[in-house]
């Protein structure tokens, strides 16, 4: 740590500077996920552990904040012990998802494709999970896909879901294409 002080106090300021403003940036990407906040349905504890919280396999539950009728679902993995207890244990990037239409399908407004619906922070600091949208404009479905992403390295895991619009009651179907920026 000597760089960050004595004849190298600027590189020093400006590393911690850079740091603060990465910081930042993570955090400001898990935005969407202050907007809503997710239902926490249930839990399977997957290792026990004596003194400490179990690890657990919990699934949550969210409605599309863009398009009314739509809800979603997804699995991912906490950890327990002392260090996610703490909030300092990474999660893993091991996340399922389902997306189903639960009522009349209403567009709140245009869409970008992969546009994200809910975001929220899987570590300290560097590691994010995104459930993303965009309209299959052929078949008129709905694709979420969620994803989890590291500043540094990203990962390959994720899980689609697609929602057919359908007919609800006597309303004939929204068409996404016509929401789709």
């Amino acid at each position: 740590m000597m760089w960050l002080t004595g004849t190298n106090g600027d590189r020093g300021r400006k590393a911690a500077a850079g740091l603060a403003a990465g910081i930042i940036l993570c955090l400001g990407s898990a935005a969407p996920a202050l907007a809503q906040e997710p239902d926490r349905i249930f839990d399977k504890s997957t290792v026990w552990r004596p003194l400490t919280p179990n690890d657990k396999l919990v699934v949550y539950g969210i409605d599309d904040p863009a398009v009314a009728g739509i809800a979603c679902w997804y699995t991912q993995p906490e950890k327990g012990g002392i260090k996610g207890t703490l909030g300092m244990a990474e999660d893993v990037s091991d996340i399922s998802l389902a997306c189903r239409q639960v009522g009349p399908v209403q567009f709140k407004d245009k869409f970008k494709q992969g546009e994200v619906v809910f975001s929220e922070r899987r570590s300290l600091i560097f590691k994010s999970m995104q459930i993303v949208r965009g309209c299959d404009v052929k078949r008129n479905t709905l694709i979420y896909m969620v994803y989890s992403d590291k500043v540094i390295q990203g990962s390959p895991k994720n899980s689609t879901s697609a929602v057919p619009l359908a007919p609800w009651g006597t309303e004939p179907p929204a068409k996404c294409a016509d929401f789709v920026k």
